[in-house]
């Protein structure tokens, strides 16, 4: 692990690790991973001024006649890429993506992370998130044949990607990122990889660069790894269950240990915003037409808007308090999904949150039956919501939500819908499998 906190640590580590190229990585409006190289001739240049690149081909940025941009790497994020050959080093920065004045580009999904970062500081708040980001191996890219057939938490020999977590886990573990646990999921050939809990803005850096590190080290062993929301019929889908606290200096804001559910009255009313702002942020948290094969019912994902202690069907869990772990107060949002834009999610839940508090939301009492089981009528009486059954719906209900513009800004909010109407365009007329064999036989 590299530790580089200015530009001359990164021109030092170069020089030092006889380092090939640099690779300066940026994110588009969909949370697809960008990249181009540089030589380490041209690393003084790009550290003081950024290097230039035309963004009229990346998704959601620009016209062609303002097509300039310039990729401003971020010295503190200079890390060596663990699978790249150790004879000759490849090395990383992550980057805010600038117009050519040195103004932010407003469509740069880290910017607008930021920005919403910056509310909370001003609001006394650092957020801290902690992401579970589930995953399928499978044998190649072109099918999901499956690796192994085992089921949660089991072990060899049913599980066959204890080697490929290990390896990930090394690769994660050089570049500075601390992982807790590692687990076979439910569903066959889904595995799990926890993230030890980080700042907001270094955490949605760390998941980019944890998707990639699995991806990598799947490929390397001759395995394709998705983080497809849905690739198995009649299988529990991935999901990115994310944990969240804020905190004022030392203190846990969370915390109230007067209170019946330890929780303080900004703890309520942030998890009361997320509820109520849960249905207009879904469309970020869950992007994509497979996402919502996902959240359903029966397959534990959460798809009704409550939230609970223990009942894992609640779309928001707070893990029952242990006494003396004031610091691990927190809330777990269940819904995202690990192939969202995690720049774009974190924003929106951040900003749901910090409504709540700034508009005092009252926090409903928890639901710890199985809401599974609930009727319709029974979710009714209950005044439980569900998320959007599509994304269509999930579309429709966001375009009106002044939250998520707001968060986004009008030009990230505009590229965003404009990419999801195209994309629901384009499955709404795709003739799938399922059509062809329900209603050929009888039509």
């Amino acid at each position: 692990m590299l530790e580089c906190k200015t530009s001359q640590d990164v021109l030092d580590a170069v020089k030092e690790y006889n380092v090939s190229f640099i690779q300066f990585w940026f994110t588009d409006v969909l949370g697809m991973l960008k990249s181009f190289s540089i030589t380490p001739s041209e690393l003084e240049e790009g550290l003081e001024e950024g290097m230039g690149f035309d963004g009229s081909s990346i998704e959601g940025f620009c016209r062609i006649e303002e097509s300039d941009m310039i990729a401003k790497p971020d010295p503190t994020s200079f890390q060596l890429l663990p699978w790249r050959p150790e004879e000759r080093p490849v090395a990383r920065m992550i980057c805010d993506v600038m117009n050519p004045d040195g103004t932010h580009f407003e469509g740069d999904p880290r910017y607008a992370l930021k920005r919403i970062l910056k509310k909370a500081a001003d609001m006394g708040y650092t957020c801290y998130l902690g992401p579970e980001l589930e995953y399928f191996y499978f044998k190649d890219d072109m099918s999901t044949a499956i690796i192994d057939k085992a089921g949660y938490f089991d072990a060899l020999p049913l599980d066959q990607g204890p080697n490929l977590r290990r390896q990930t886990i090394f690769a994660l573990q050089e570049m500075g990122i601390r992982v807790e646990y590692s687990h076979h999921e439910v569903a066959p050939s889904q595995h799990e990889i926890d993230l030890r809990y980080k700042d907001a803005l270094e955490m949605a850096d760390t998941v980019m660069t944890y998707r990639i590190a699995v991806k990598e080290i799947a490929r390397l062993n001759g395995y394709y790894a998705t983080f497809m929301p849905k690739p198995l019929f009649g299988e529990n889908g991935s999901g990115m269950h994310t944990h969240q606290s804020l905190f004022k200096g030392d203190r846990n804001a969370f915390f109230d240990g007067s209170d019946k559910y330890n929780l303080s009255e900004e703890g309520k009313h942030y998890i009361a915003g997320i509820l109520k702002h849960a249905r207009e942020i879904t469309a970020v948290n869950n992007q994509w037409v497979n996402s919502y094969k996902r959240l359903v019912p029966g397959y534990e994902a959460p798809v009704y808007v409550s939230w609970a202690r223990r009942n894992r069907s609640a779309l928001v869990r707070v893990p029952m308090y242990k006494p003396g772990k004031e610091k691990a107060t927190r809330m777990e949002f269940r819904s995202p999904d690990p192939a969202c834009n995690p720049y774009l999610a974190f924003a929106c839940q951040i900003a749901s949150g910090l409504k709540g508090i700034e508009k005092g939301y009252d926090l409903p009492e928890p639901v710890e039956e199985n809401i599974f089981e609930m009727d319709e009528k029974a979710r009714e009486k209950a005044g439980i919501a569900s998320l959007p059954g599509s994304l269509l719906e999930a579309i429709q209900i966001v375009s009106e939500s002044e939250l998520v513009k707001e968060t986004l800004g009008e030009h990230i909010f505009e590229k965003f819908l404009e990419n999801k109407k195209v994309e629901w365009d384009r499955f709404r007329v795709h003739v799938s499998e399922y059509e062809k064999d329900y209603y050929l036989p009888m039509l």
